[in-house]
């Protein structure tokens, strides 16, 4: 790679990609909807799903896509087809872009949720069709990229849930509602939670972009762990040095308190602040294997969760008044 075009460059995965990048001394352009990432790096303000006076790919080899609508929440009706012009065709125009600009690799950056949730461990044999409006629009778009010949070498990342120094996602609104004292103490249901971080999939992404046995592949990549909500729970309360609540809430108690939620939220027309897709989140299973990127490309991460949390915590809570940390600068120490 000698010149790269990354797509939402200015956000929390997008900003790690680029760092990684210019270490290597790989020549970045980014594509960003407002404002320039940095005054060294060549910037293009523009949405991809508007008309285009020029072709982003011009003068690029690579082209790293994470540009898109994530997933919301609590989905409505309205979100279906936003999902569909974001993720789906703001991707086929890059694509083609990247055709008539001769690009040679395309690194599309998916989601787990490309595929149906199953409560064992899954890999990319997992064929299930995607259960929401956003697992749609992404498994459309891997589609596209793998099977539409518009580039050489076309690759598909499934992260999972994505960690690092960030204040946005679960992990930091569980973190805050840790310290604040609003988190329920959980029971140890032995669930299994997939994980990847930032620094990590920033380094998977590369790998896959220059390795040309990764042409044609899907790659699920995580920080090969698989943690229960409790553990993470007891993490975090430690991170701020605090104990677990000697109690618990029975898993009974949860699910009934979800099931009023449910029927909160119909009444409503909205989700309620707990219902049982919320207790799921808690207790249920989100498992991946990263072993297909292990084994074929050799791929080891370098971070954990509970190696990365105290640094996690400190980032939150210096996240006020203070400067905050540089993402390239304080990264947490590696697992060896």
């Amino acid at each position: 790679m000698k010149k790269v075009l990354v797509t939402g460059a200015n956000g929390f995965i997008g900003q790690v990609l680029v760092k990684h990048l210019l270490a290597a001394g790989i020549e970045v352009k980014a594509l960003v909807r407002e404002k320039a990432i940095h005054a060294d790096i060549e910037s293009i303000a523009l949405d991809l799903t508007e008309s285009w006076t020029s072709n982003p790919c011009e003068g690029v080899d690579t082209v790293f896509h994470l540009a898109g609508k994530a997933h919301a929440l609590s989905e409505i009706a309205a979100d279906d087809e936003e999902y569909q012009r974001i993720n789906t065709e703001g991707t086929r125009k890059l694509l083609e872009a990247a055709k008539l600009a001769g690009v040679t690799r395309f690194v599309f950056f998916s989601s787990v949720k490309a595929v149906g949730d199953m409560p064992t461990m899954q890999d990319e044999s997992n064929q299930t069709p995607p259960d929401t409006p956003y697992g749609q629009s992404k498994r459309a778009a891997e589609q596209l990229v793998l099977t539409g010949n518009y580039v050489p070498h076309p690759v598909v990342i499934r992260p999972c849930m994505v960690y690092g120094l960030s204040d946005k996602g679960n992990l930091p609104r569980m973190i805050s509602a840790i310290e604040r004292g609003f988190f329920p103490p959980l029971p140890e249901v032995h669930n299994h939670r997939s994980m990847v971080h930032v620094e990590d999939l920033a380094r998977a992404a590369l790998l896959v972009a220059q390795n040309p046995k990764a042409a044609g592949q899907i790659y699920i990549v995580s920080d090969g762990q698989a943690n229960s909500t409790r553990q993470i729970y007891e993490w975090i309360c430690a991170a701020f040095d605090k104990k677990p609540l000697p109690v618990t809430i029975p898993v009974f108690v949860l699910k009934s308190l979800a099931k009023i939620g449910d029927v909160i939220g119909k009444v409503h027309g909205k989700r309620f602040l707990f219902d049982s897709d919320a207790l799921d989140k808690l207790i249920g299973s989100a498992w991946y294997s990263s072993a297909k990127i292990e084994n074929e490309l050799g791929f080891k991460p370098k971070y954990d969760l509970q190696i990365a949390l105290p640094e996690i915590v400190h980032y939150l809570k210096n996240k006020g008044g203070q400067a905050l940390p540089d993402i390239a600068s304080t990264a947490c120490t590696p697992k060896l």
